[in-house]
């Protein structure tokens, strides 16, 4: 596996040719970009969400060339006040094409899931998303191997045949 920097995963992200799939196996996250936004939340302090343009941005360029960009999210319930924050701010997400939808944590238990959260790109390329305990992202590593990605596949699959569309799915 090759280390990345954040700037190669963003070029990696941007420059998919067919579709990007991102599943997110956490109940808290801890990123020094979102905190800021998480406390004003919890402050009951509104949140214009520009913060989430960039993003916003790459999606809609993908969605416009036919490319798909999936996030499939396992959660438990009810939910950790992070995803509680989470599910009000993915609107905008879902609004500029990336299908974002929910999957109890329960409903997981008999799938095979990699350790790590993860990117699979183009079915050809796996981004490994390395966490501390806190949930600040601590590193990011990039696997070609087919087994890796394989692996990485099936399990987002299984996990999207269960999950909810965001529009759908009633946090707890």
């Amino acid at each position: 596996m090759q280390e990345l920097t954040y700037s190669q995963f963003q070029d990696l992200t941007a420059s998919i040719k067919r579709s990007a799939v991102h599943l997110e196996t956490r109940d808290a996250y801890g990123t020094e970009t979102e905190l800021p936004h998480m406390a004003k939340w919890a402050a009951g302090e509104p949140d214009d969400l520009d913060w989430l343009e960039g993003w916003c941005d790459k999606v809609r360029g993908h969605v416009q060339q036919g490319r798909s960009v999936r996030r499939a999210k396992i959660v438990s319930e009810p939910l950790s006040d992070y995803q509680r924050w989470a599910h009000t701010l993915v609107g905008p997400m879902v609004d500029a094409g990336e299908d974002i939808r929910w999957v109890p944590r329960r409903s997981v238990s008999s799938i095979c899931i990699p350790g790590n959260d993860f990117y699979v790109l183009d079915d050809e390329q796996v981004v490994f998303l390395h966490y501390a305990g806190s949930g600040l992202n601590t590193a990011l590593t990039l696997s070609t191997d087919p087994a890796d990605v394989e692996l990485c596949r099936t399990a987002f699959d299984r996990v999207w045949a269960l999950s909810v569309p965001h529009r759908d799915y009633q946090s707890q």
